[in-house]
């Protein structure tokens, strides 16, 4: 039986309620500051300052960016419940202790932050694989170090890790040992800083020169040039945790790197409190090359992440819009013109 047939005042009800509901979907919930962790790393603290708009000007929270990063702001959530939000959390690195949060009925994983998962191994121009379609894994490029010359001894090919101290230098040292890269006519080269990588990779890709490189994503780099990302095998989890412990005693072995779960962490009290952020926030995933776009910008345009928030939110409205009520999405576009 359809609307018309019923009593005027079955009318009423049925419209204020639906009314409640939509009101009650767009409103914060809580009146308790909700802080979100600004990660130190580009991608984290874009998320941060993203969901802060919203949530401050769409839902009308209360809402605090405070400095955070994996390990302490895991700690600080699982210890006190604050922050209430890391909208970029690499739990690989604090498993253990975030999964006993979780256990504990601390903390809660609300969604993916990223969902296609993170990327980390070898790169090579994609140019140089249209030119020489066999190199589609690390064996087949290490077999042509003459495709790959280092600029300072073109007899061997380059191969370029991490700057000294990152856990990449690590499992890229012990990749090239593992490979007997050295008798097979490579150096390795570790740059002074992820600045200096990152020029090198960019000189290359500007030029057309050749360049194997170790990298991660979702990252500028990643999301500026057209890099293709070499085979290394199965990823073994042992091999790999082995890799990168100064204190393994074992040979460096095989393996592609694991795909880190990068999720939206929160402390327990934020569904259960504000469950309409809760449901807002398990959406607000975004796939690597989303997030590698979005550093694109940041990164061509000096933009700092308060700006390169705005730029998404006002460049990819079909994609935010997604994750909340109309009404939030209203709201926001009013505060961003």
């Amino acid at each position: 039986m359809g609307l018309s047939f019923l009593p005027a005042g079955v009318i009423s009800a049925a419209s204020t309620s639906a009314n409640a509901n939509a009101q009650d979907a767009a409103a914060c919930g809580t009146e308790k500051k909700i802080d979100i962790a600004e990660m130190t790393w580009p991608s984290a603290a874009a998320l941060a300052h993203i969901h802060a708009i919203i949530l401050e000007h769409g839902y009308g929270c209360s809402v605090e960016i405070v400095t955070g990063d994996t390990v302490p702001t895991s700690a600080s959530m699982i210890s006190r419940g604050t922050p209430a939000v890391a909208p970029e959390l690499w739990t690989s690195t604090v498993e253990e202790a975030w999964e006993k949060g979780i256990a504990d009925g601390i903390v809660v994983k609300l969604g993916d932050a990223i969902t296609d998962g993170t990327v980390e191994g070898w790169f090579i121009p994609r140019y140089m694989q249209e030119k020489h379609p066999e190199l589609k894994t690390a064996e087949a490029v290490i077999a042509r170090p003459d495709l790959f010359p280092d600029p300072e001894n073109g007899d061997k090919g380059r191969l370029y890790s991490c700057p000294p101290g990152w856990a990449c230098e690590l499992s890229t040292s012990a990749l090239y040992e593992a490979f007997d890269m050295s008798g097979k006519g490579w150096n390795l080269f570790s740059p002074g800083s992820g600045g200096a990588l990152d020029a090198s990779i960019a000189r290359a890709f500007t030029r057309e020169e050749p360049i194997l490189f170790y990298y991660w994503g979702p990252t500028s780099i990643l999301g500026k040039f057209d890099a293709v990302q070499l085979d290394l095998g199965p990823a073994k989890p042992d091999v790999y945790a082995c890799n990168t412990d100064t204190d393994c005693t074992d040979a460096p072995g095989i393996t592609a790197y694991p795909s880190s779960p990068a999720i939206i962490g929160a402390a327990s009290w934020l569904p259960k409190e504000a469950p309409a952020v809760a449901t807002y926030m398990a959406k607000a995933g975004l796939s690597n090359a989303q997030i590698s776009k979005l550093l694109v910008y940041g990164d061509e345009n000096k933009a700092d992440a308060d700006e390169t928030a705005r730029n998404f939110l006002k460049t990819e409205q079909d994609v935010w819009t997604g994750w909340v009520p109309a009404e939030v999405a209203e709201k926001v576009r009013a505060f961003l013109k």
